[in-house]
């Protein structure tokens, strides 16, 4: 199985993500943006795009690296992704569907004001790359190609993990973490998905 977790950024993909691979046995977090920073690195500056999903080769080499993974890994595969571009998700997660692949796609959504919200508590203004390209994402995303949307204000991450586990019919392991070891684990994922540059 693939669970695609898509959204505005501030929307809580990481964090999402990384509470389903520690609640779902034998799971794995696959992030499409890597493919995004080689491509980056690894090609003439003439060559580069604002967004390194313009790229064709972007789109077609995480469509062939999900495809290799679903084939080999007999777990669960989780990805953070937004993807708003009807043409660019098909190239990606239709283009799987047709090969057969069970592919979840979710989509977080949440209002301007919360959005905002949640990406000044990471330190993030409403001038920053991430800010501009909210109503860019709200629009793409209340597309019915976008569908399964889940309206994420007032919800906590271990809610929105939990509305997604039901949605697909599947047992969560128990989360006995104590509140301190939550945000610990909150902050470390946080850090660890700094981006110093887009």
């Amino acid at each position: 199985m693939i669970i695609w977790v898509n959204g505005a950024f501030g929307a809580g993909k990481t964090q999402t993500a990384h509470e389903l691979q520690r609640r779902i046995p034998n799971s794995y977090i696959y992030d499409p943006e890597n493919a995004g920073y080689f491509i980056r690195k690894n090609i003439p500056a003439g060559m580069a795009k604002n967004d390194f999903q313009d790229h064709l080769v972007w789109r077609e080499t995480n469509y062939g690296m999900i495809k290799y993974i679903h084939d080999e890994y007999d777990g669960t595969l989780i990805i953070p992704m937004t993807i708003v571009d009807p043409g660019y998700f098909d190239d990606i997660v239709g283009r799987l569907r047709r090969d057969g692949v069970d592919i979840h796609h979710f989509a977080l959504c949440a209002t301007r004001e919360t959005l905002l919200k949640r990406l000044r508590s990471r330190g993030e203004n409403d001038r920053s790359w991430a800010a501009q390209q909210i109503d860019r994402c709200m629009e793409g995303l209340s597309l019915p190609v976008f569908g399964q949307q889940l309206q994420t204000d007032g919800m906590t991450i271990s809610e929105v993990v939990e509305a997604i586990a039901v949605t697909l019919g599947i047992t969560l392991m128990p989360d006995h973490r104590g509140k301190l070891r939550k945000t610990y684990d909150k902050v470390v994922t946080q850090i660890r998905h700094i981006r110093f540059f887009q």
